[in-house]
């Protein structure tokens, strides 16, 4: 099939031929007749399928031009990146419709965003927070919205977006087409669903656990964190064909410490990015990297998740992730668009049980390859492989305290105290040893 064959007006398929774009991939070719017919749609897609692409075409066919300022169409994303990113992708199909995105999201000045919003807006997207932080300013409303469209669900609910999500869906109109995303499907995704979505169709292009067949596995066994510092220092320097190559670590820390390291050895090559970055840092970064200017990247998951970074030669796993489908996630940067990717894992010992977890939801084995002999393997430990003492924790009983006791010595009489007030009557008695009367009252 190609996208002449669906029922696409000339400004769109227009669109599509200036990105060289012909046929549709699974999950946009299953996706476009049950979003038309305006049912609710749940959909499930490995990274790098064309998720974004498979909403946005249905819902840019049905929108309409309007006067009016308010958006139609409403796009929740988790991250900042995927913001600028998904509308990016909207003004390219836009390109010969008269259509207005705007994008807003955290960590910048709502000062700057504003004006933004104020010459009118028909897709807006937003990261839960900011767009509740401009509805509720009263620079948006969801009046008009009539499809609603959440990308990367899991990863939002991950990231602890939950109660922003649910006050959302709250605030907007009950006539609405609702559409999910994702790349996995969780329990409590499942009842996300089953609340605020009404009889949805689930599409599912591929499994989550199904492996890109284009992509060559690797994994190399590294005993700790400076042998893996030498080990991709040594790919780096002896493989020419190394040439865009995305590092992940588990943690920000992680990808600082790694950053630091191998900065000094390859200067203005590497790039780092993660959300303790700042907005500017993180944006740089990433441009860097997709305009080759920077041969490597570091990042945590976030990148992980939606991101399109094309012409990814290499994935590094630096540590194995402990969740199966962040693999999944991380490996699918690569080998993208019918591309061939490799993908290198570095294994330590205490990453066995992760290993087993990924095989065993791939169905299939990653081929361990020896380390180059050339490559030093280090004795030196982080603070965080160093063997952890465990102290037995005693327990010490605080003894009870005494009761007080009486005093050392009575006191004296004088010094004791005792309710000194006398009535008048009494005192006057004790005066004159009898009841003084005024006596008998004189008559005439």
């Amino acid at each position: 099939m190609n996208f002449t064959d669906l029922n696409l007006q000339n400004p769109l398929l227009n669109a599509l031929n200036d990105l060289k774009l012909t046929q549709p991939t699974t999950i946009q070719e299953r996706a476009f007749p049950v979003i038309m017919s305006g049912r609710d749609v749940v959909g499930i897609a490995q990274t790098g399928t064309g998720k974004t692409i498979a909403y946005l075409l249905p819902c840019l066919r049905q929108w309409k031009y309007t006067k009016e300022k308010h958006p139609q169409i409403l796009i929740v994303v988790p991250t900042r990146e995927l913001v600028v990113q998904v509308v990016e992708q909207v003004e390219k199909l836009t390109t010969y419709m008269n259509t207005r995105v705007v994008g807003v999201f955290g960590g910048v000045n709502m000062v700057r965003q504003t004006p933004l919003l104020a010459n009118g807006v028909d897709v807006l997207v937003a990261t839960p927070g900011r767009l509740l932080d401009f509805v509720l300013n009263g620079s948006v409303k969801l009046k008009s919205i009539k499809r609603f469209i959440i990308d990367e669900v899991d990863e939002m609910l991950n990231l602890g977006f939950r109660p922003q999500l649910i006050r959302v869906i709250d605030l907007l109109p009950t006539k609405r087409q609702n559409l999910m995303f994702s790349a996995t499907i969780s329990s409590e995704l499942k009842d996300l669903v089953a609340d605020f979505f009404t009889e949805p169709v689930e599409i599912e292009a591929a499994p989550t656990g199904t492996p890109l067949e284009n992509i060559k596995q690797i994994g190399f066994k590294v005993p700790n964190f400076f042998t893996k510092v030498n080990l991709l220092e040594n790919l780096l320097v002896n493989n020419p064909d190394f040439s865009k190559v995305l590092v992940f670590t588990s943690t920000k820390k992680l990808a600082d410490a790694l950053y630091e390291e191998i900065d000094s050895k390859f200067p203005e090559q590497v790039g780092v990015i993660h959300s303790n970055k700042s907005q500017n840092n993180r944006f740089l970064s990433l441009n860097n990297f997709k305009d080759n200017s920077v041969r490597m990247l570091i990042a945590t998951d976030i990148v992980a998740r939606g991101l399109d970074i094309s012409d990814v030669s290499h994935v590094v796993n630096f540590d194995v992730p402990d969740l199966p489908e962040n693999y999944m996630h991380r490996i699918g940067r690569t080998g993208r668009a019918d591309k061939n990717g490799v993908a290198i894992t570095f294994i330590t010992k205490a990453d066995t049980e992760y290993r087993t977890a990924i095989e065993t939801l791939m169905s299939r084995k990653i081929r361990t390859m020896a380390m180059p002999t050339e490559v030093e393997v280090s004795k030196v430990l982080t603070d965080d492989e160093l063997p952890q003492v465990k102290m037995k924790n005693t327990l010490v009983t605080i003894p009870k305290k005494e009761e007080g006791g009486a005093a050392f010595h009575e006191k004296s009489d004088k010094n004791k105290k005792v309710n000194m007030k006398v009535r008048r009557a009494e005192s006057m008695k004790i005066k004159y040893k009898k009841p003084k009367t005024r006596g008998q009252k004189k008559t005439k």
